[in-house]
């Protein structure tokens, strides 16, 4: 008989939209294929158990998205009551195959993350260890990098401004945007963020997909003047075979993931040496059991990883992976959350709270939208 310590008594789903101070654009805005930014939707995941534990987890959209993560974690959620909690990797392919029809990557596992994020906070809970510790930790905190200074809305002297703040900060390097339609302007931009914060510094830069392979090769031999530390998202997110390519052709390093939805889509990356960072997101490939797996293959490969956005999660993670990791540094999320993560001396450092060490504040729970609880299986 197998053991069981303890069982899913409720779902808490909550779906709320967090307005931004301003509209936020990259190269996908100024080349017309996508509107400025101005908000996020997030779905957060409440999971209760009778033993009175509480785990809490989330995912999120930018742009369109969030409705249907939440309509899917709602259809989903009653497969969870009843469970242990503790079953994570079964829960999550049950609930993958209760979705099955809409397939294994975009808003369907995007919503499972939501619920597979609470599992492994309610775990580490459970044994009184921040998630990294449960996880097995190689550090007690990460490199980070800001990038919500570095968007194509601003000028060039309120991005210097902006990066001056985020070293001043604690943070340890910079990522701006490029991949504009004038190629001479985005090298501008690069070399006046490289004079204002000197060689020493730690600078990326990013271009949103918005190249061809053609641009992106004279572009990128142009950009390894300003020794990057990687060149992100040169061509489109499944060009695997052009990223290849550049990743032979460069010695900056390419660095890409963020946008795919799948653990294969960025084993074919892999596979085809098409990546020197991996930059995984959790809440997009599915949460932290798909982002395990994929850490395990990306290590494999001596691969270095630079998870994207949520660094609330991520923090947990790249903590636990063996090759030294950068992190992404965002504050989009403050108002979300009661507690704040420590940044000096350029890292991020883990707390000792249990779990992820989150809570989620009054002005989330004013900025929901629509909720639901589920006390009752199928």
């Amino acid at each position: 008989m197998t053991a069981v310590l303890d069982r899913i008594a409720s779902v808490t789903l909550s779906s709320v939209t967090l307005p931004l101070p301003s509209g936020i654009s990259d190269a996908k805005v100024l080349t017309g294929r996508q509107r400025p930014m101005t908000e996020i939707a997030l779905l957060f995941a409440e999971i209760r158990t009778e033993a009175g534990l509480e785990g809490v987890g989330f995912s999120y959209s930018k742009r369109a998205g969030g409705p249907a993560q939440f309509a899917h974690a709602r259809e989903v959620a009653p497969d969870l009551i009843g469970e242990d909690p503790s079953d994570i990797g079964r829960l999550w392919t049950k609930l993958v195959w209760a979705g099955a029809s809409v397939g294994r990557s975009g808003a369907s596992t995007q919503a499972l993350a939501a619920f597979d994020v609470a599992l492994w906070d309610l775990k580490a809970k459970r044994a009184g260890l921040p998630l990294a510790k449960l996880l097995g930790a190689h550090r007690d905190s990460v490199r980070c990098y800001d990038t919500s200074g570095g968007f194509l809305h601003e000028s060039i002297e309120q991005v210097e401004d902006n990066a001056t703040r985020a070293l001043e900060s604690g943070v340890g390097g910079v990522k701006i945007k490029v991949g504009q339609p004038d190629r001479a302007e985005d090298l501008r931009r690069v070399a006046a963020v490289r004079e204002h914060v000197g060689d020493a510094v730690p600078l990326m830069v990013d271009a949103n997909q918005q190249w061809d392979r053609p641009t992106a090769m004279r572009v990128s031999r142009a950009l390894e003047q300003f020794d990057l530390v990687w060149i992100e998202e040169p061509l489109d997110a499944h060009d695997a075979e052009g990223h290849a390519e550049l990743a032979r052709s460069l010695d900056t390093a390419v660095a890409t993931g963020e946008m795919l939805t799948s653990v294969a889509e960025h084993h074919e990356l892999i596979r085809r040496g098409a990546v020197d960072v991996l930059q995984p997101d959790a809440p997009r490939i599915g949460g932290i059991t798909q982002f395990l797996k994929l850490a395990a293959l990306a290590e494999h490969h001596n691969l270095q990883i630079a998870p994207h956005f949520a660094m609330e999660i991520h923090v947990h993670l790249a903590a636990a992976y063996p090759i030294e990791p950068w992190v992404e540094h965002f504050d989009w999320l403050h108002p979300l959350f009661e507690e704040r993560l420590e940044i000096a001396g350029g890292r991020m450092h883990l707390s000792d709270r249990p779990g992820l060490g989150i809570t989620l504040s009054e002005q989330a729970r004013a900025w929901t939208v629509a909720g639901v609880t589920v006390d009752k299986p199928f």
